[in-house]
């Protein structure tokens, strides 16, 4: 005899192929009683599947509209995930893959109960993934899909948030966007008790209570809510900030510097400024050499420093040896 799960896809592959199967036939396919089949209709329907029942002598079953695609068996969180996953691969550059994915999710939310099916679609409208490309962060599944369906509804939620310091708050946002940038997923949400735009590591979500209040929407703070979250979770991990002045129009530096070095501000046509950050103005030394473009620092004496003992060890590691 089939274990149950492995029946379950047995039974419904049979209802694909067929339009009416009489109950007795079914049991007798699948060499159970009539009992467990009409035991295992009841789990199709607990889980989302159309199936109708037909009149009869004997009594019979088919699959309702909607349910023509190959048999599907996930768990919610499974469902969750693949969706995640097909909604990366579909925007995330990969040659080859993207048509793909986008055919597989069709797919999927072709066979998905009605219940499930929301929530992948909350995924894939308000889920933003910034490249480049990287490993999905940890973030839990049902967090994600509670702050989704919330950005969906319009609905505020209360939340508990531990921040980077380790205190503690209570807060009531309005969510807006689930961004995944670097490793982490990122809430752009507004604050109704700081009254301004904030954004919360879902990580740091210690839990989500729905408070049944629905809001108006409001602009977001930035017409391309990737660049803002780049440029928020940015400045807040730097420990150390400058700036500088680059000696190019400003839409060429925007073209080429990645959303995450800084914020940058046109002077003239041919210069711009750089707002930018680094754990220490010894690691900013460092990377200031890749940018390939003059600048000039606008005051930070710190960061001078640093670039001066940068030149000088540059210096003494190419000059000759005039000892020997």
């Amino acid at each position: 005899m089939l274990e149950t799960s492995a029946r379950l896809l047995r039974l419904l592959a049979l209802l694909q192929a067929h339009r009416d199967w009489p109950g007795p036939e079914l049991a007798r396919r699948l060499e159970v009683s009539e009992r467990t089949i009409r035991n295992d209709i009841d789990r199709l329907r607990q889980l989302g599947y159309p199936v109708e029942s037909t009149r009869g002598m004997a009594g019979g079953y088919r699959l309702g509209p909607g349910a023509t695609m190959p048999p599907l068996l996930l768990e919610d969180d499974e469902a969750v995930a693949i969706a995640v996953s097909l909604g990366r691969a579909a925007t995330g550059g990969i040659t080859g893959m993207d048509d793909a994915a986008i055919r597989a999710l069709v797919k999927l939310e072709g066979v998905l109960p009605t219940r499930l099916r929301r929530r992948v679609e909350a995924l894939r409208a308000f889920a933003e993934t910034i490249p480049p490309d990287e490993p999905i962060p940890g973030a839990d599944a049902e967090t994600l899909a509670a702050l989704t369906n919330a950005c969906r509804d319009r609905e505020a939620m209360r939340i508990a948030y531990t921040r980077h310091d380790g205190a503690s708050s209570r807060r009531v946002v309005e969510p807006y966007r689930v961004v995944n940038w670097g490793r982490r997923w990122y809430l752009v949400a507004f604050d109704r008790e700081r009254n301004d735009w904030r954004t919360f590591r879902l990580d740091r979500i210690d839990r989500i209570d729905p408070t049944g209040l629905l809001f108006a929407p409001r602009a977001l703070p930035d017409d391309d809510v990737s660049a803002y979250i780049a440029r928020t979770v940015s400045r807040a991990a730097w420990l150390f900030r400058a700036r500088l002045i680059l000696h190019a129009p400003a839409e060429e530096m925007i073209a080429r510097l990645h959303r995450s070095f800084g914020v940058i501000e046109a002077i003239d046509e041919r210069s711009c400024a750089l707002i930018c950050g680094a754990n220490s103005a010894d690691a900013m030394a460092v990377w200031l050499g890749f940018l390939d473009v003059p600048f000039t620092v606008d005051g930070s004496p710190e960061l001078v420093a640093a670039m001066q003992d940068v030149i000088d060890r540059y210096q003494q590691a190419i000059a000759p040896d005039i000892t020997k």
